[in-house]
């Protein structure tokens, strides 16, 4: 079976962060990871994310054990296939919102950045922002610059931690409108949350304890989705948690 722990040591103290973790993620799923503070949600997404390594067991992400990457081929991996959205935006301050989704695929070379970065920034309905700084936007503008830095990379996954947490209702609704079409898409999208209403927007619901799940459930699918892939991803997509 799939069994994923993670154990760090706190001076004399070993911390279980996650304890027999089992997780298979599907092509084109929205999942949602809840749990309180010290439940191993964070350093769940931290190794779905290629920024920490398990201490036991194996996460297989297209084909490869990447507990066993070096960290040039796990920041590879980053750049390449995975997304990022924070709740704190992370935008650098004096760059424009074209800039900042820009950005990261100059350090993954990639050709015809700024042509993908509009593409991005369409895609979140912000093009008329594109030469706007992160100071003359508001905070859901700001994320969904975030979410279009994120698309630009054309990632196999987007993970979102606690998108909405420095918004207000309103604009955390709008991002969560875009989360819902950009998996109407085909996006796979993880989001970590602790609130209810976020979770219930996702097809499926996972929620920790002391770095066990404990929950693990699918919700009513929402009015006018696309029908679940019947089969799991493929060697190149497939992300497992062991």
């Amino acid at each position: 079976d799939l069994d994923l722990h993670k154990t760090y040591r706190v001076g004399t103290e070993l911390v279980h962060a996650l304890r027999g973790v089992s997780l298979t993620v599907l092509r084109n799923e929205y999942m949602a990871i809840m749990g309180p503070s010290g439940s191993g949600k964070s350093t769940m997404l931290n190794i779905l994310g290629c920024l920490d390594v398990p201490t036991g067991g194996e996460y297989r992400l297209g084909g490869q054990n990447v507990a066993r990457l070096s960290q040039s081929k796990l920041a590879r991996i980053r750049g390449r296939q995975i997304g990022f959205v924070f709740q704190s935006f992370e935008l650098l301050p004096r760059t424009t919102a074209l800039k900042n989704v820009e950005l990261p695929l100059t350090y993954t070379r990639t050709p015809q950045r700024r042509q993908r970065a509009i593409e991005a920034l369409t895609r979140v309905s912000l093009l008329d922002r594109a030469h706007h700084h992160p100071n003359q936007l508001s905070g859901g503008q700001k994320q969904r610059v975030a979410i279009a830095r994120a698309l630009a990379q054309k990632p196999d996954i987007i993970l979102a931690d606690e998108p909405t947490g420095n918004l207000d209702t309103a604009s955390g609704s709008e991002i969560m409108d875009i989360l819902d079409r950009l998996h109407d898409e085909g996006q796979t999208i993880i989001v970590v949350t602790h609130e209810d209403h976020i979770a219930s927007r996702c097809q499926r619901v996972i929620k920790l304890i002391d770095g066990q799940i404990v929950v693990d459930r699918r919700n009513p699918p929402r009015a006018g989705t696309a029908p679940e892939p019947a089969a799991r991803m493929s060697a190149v997509e497939e992300v497992d948690g062991r």
